[in-house]
């Protein structure tokens, strides 16, 4: 079974970073808290968090079995949802790495996606779960509509880098809009080795945001 060791300032950032390095959610893994940290007296003598994250179950050995079980539950799915559309299996490519994902093709797809892509990750959930049933193991396809993760994954990427750079030069926190946990875990993965800002989540519930704040020292190290 996979499994990663990240530290970050908080438990709640180690583990988005450790889910989204290996791509998966927390329904997935396990989580063992390997290290608790500690806040320090004005932020000096401070530790990081470290988690343990590591993939639930093993997937069967049958992947073509496996992508051709997904498949038909997808398009189960959209025929239930009287949705005309076609299914294609992509190589996908996010960063250095490449891994495969279904998308879907048609016309008004938007329906699919829903706000901030809720309806678009509530259908690779029940996809996922239809398969992990069937097979009795934890599987984990990617679902896609008209590459929207793609472009908005990379759209992120772009605004992370953006608004480090704005918290460098004004030395003043940036808190982006509210975004749901997959996309928090991006932000806070394209930022994580970031020589002078860090990110922490804030807020509650569907409020809850990703918030850039300078590094200690940044502002020496920038001026």
């Amino acid at each position: 079974m996979e499994s990663v060791e990240i530290s970050a300032k908080t438990e709640e950032e180690a583990v988005d970073l450790a889910l989204a390095d290996l791509g998966l959610s927390r329904s997935e893994v396990e989580i063992v808290v390997v290290k608790r940290g500690r806040t320090g007296l004005f932020r000096f003598g401070a530790e990081e968090v470290r988690v343990r994250v590591t993939q639930l179950g093993q997937l069967p050995e049958d992947r073509a079995g496996i992508i051709g079980m997904a498949k038909e539950a997808l398009e189960g799915l959209l025929a239930l949802m009287d949705v005309p559309a076609t299914v294609n299996l992509e190589e996908r490519r996010v960063g250095n790495e490449g891994f495969e994902s279904f998308d879907i093709r048609g016309e008004d797809l938007g329906i699919l996606i829903g706000r901030r892509g809720e309806t678009l990750a509530a259908l690779q959930y029940v996809t996922n779960l239809v398969v992990s049933r069937r097979v009795k193991a934890r599987v984990g396809v990617l679902v896609d509509v008209e590459g929207y993760r793609q472009r908005r994954y990379e759209s992120l990427q772009s605004l992370a880098q953006r608004s480090a750079d704005r918290v460098k030069a004004t030395g003043r926190p940036i808190t982006l809009e509210p975004m749901p946990a997959a996309e928090r875990r991006i932000v806070h993965l394209e930022l994580h080795d970031h020589a002078d800002v860090t990110t922490e989540s804030v807020g509650q519930g569907d409020e809850r945001k990703v918030s850039i704040v300078p590094k200690e020292g940044s502002g020496d190290r920038a001026g």
